[in-house]
């Protein structure tokens, strides 16, 4: 199944993207794409229904977060081997582990705002875990078995703040509009290999990200057990998994986001997000 969520901000609805692309209201049976929904039991009744049955949306709404309710929005840090080779990093032995706040939250095609004074905001295209069973001392073997579904994340950063202000990377990770999560939750049966999905990134046209989760350091079962080591994983916790080369950052010379530019970005199977770069 392809979940989504659709409407205003802050008065989305829940839906569902049928086999012809067409957006069918969930609202009638569950509230919110969110908490015990994504939970084997949950997903399991929203995958008896008939799709032809549920309401058309229609027009074409705005889409938002493809999950509700987020409680953790965890994020991997150069998780990619040949990410951490543009940065000159070296390898990382275990998970780096960041986080954005759950206020940097938007929808896949809502703008990213520049924040105010900086000149270094940047994107990064990755792959996104939503949990669906809750657990702590999740063992690897196992954890697949927690994953409600997969999405696209737009890690937008500003690395001066990330790298120059002293303290974690937090606070260059999560201004407001810093997570876009969509356009929708792909759950497992239909996402495919995910340690197989082609993924990209352009700006204003131009390919900058052009890569593959193949080069993922740390794969989806290994992150999901090593943050459960340290964490309680809830339903609706967001993990995003980090990004291949051609972030801003590696560029030479970098090369920033400014006002006026559209990025657009998708992974394969999981759909595509498009954002107007605007100044807060």
């Amino acid at each position: 199944m392809k979940l989504l969520r659709y409407g205003p901000k802050g008065q989305e609805r829940p839906g569902l993207l049928d086999a012809g692309s067409v957006i069918r209201d969930l609202s009638g049976h569950v509230d919110d794409i969110a908490g015990a929904v994504l939970t084997p039991e949950g997903l399991a009744r929203l995958a008896a229904l008939d799709p032809s049955a549920l309401p058309a949306v229609p027009g074409n709404p705005r889409l938002g977060p493809c999950v509700g309710r987020v409680g953790k929005f965890v994020c991997i840090g150069l998780n990619y081997a040949d990410h951490a080779a543009e940065t000159g990093a070296p390898i990382p032995s275990e998970p780096i582990i960041f986080n954005k706040w759950t206020s940097a939250i938007c929808g896949p095609d809502d703008d990213i705002e520049i924040p105010r004074g900086s000149t270094r905001t940047d994107w990064e295209v990755e792959l996104g875990i939503i949990i669906g069973t809750p657990g702590r001392y999740i063992t690897a073997e196992d954890a697949l078995s927690h994953v409600a579904g997969y999405c696209v994340v737009n890690d937008v950063s500003e690395r001066d703040w990330q790298m120059n202000r002293g303290g974690t990377w937090d606070k260059g990770k999560g201004f407001d509009s810093f997570g876009p999560i969509g356009p929708w939750l792909v759950t497992p049966d239909e996402a495919g290999d995910v340690g197989r999905l082609a993924m990209w990134l352009d700006v204003d046209g131009q390919r900058m990200q052009s890569g593959s989760t193949e080069t993922m350091i740390f794969g989806v079962a290994e992150i999901i057990a090593y943050c459960s080591q340290c964490m309680s994983l809830q339903p609706g916790d967001v993990i995003s998994t980090g990004t291949p080369p051609g972030v801003g950052l590696g560029q030479k010379p970098p090369r920033f986001l400014r006002a006026g530019e559209v990025v657009r970005l998708g992974i394969e199977g999981l759909g595509e997000q498009t954002q107007r770069v605007v100044q807060a």
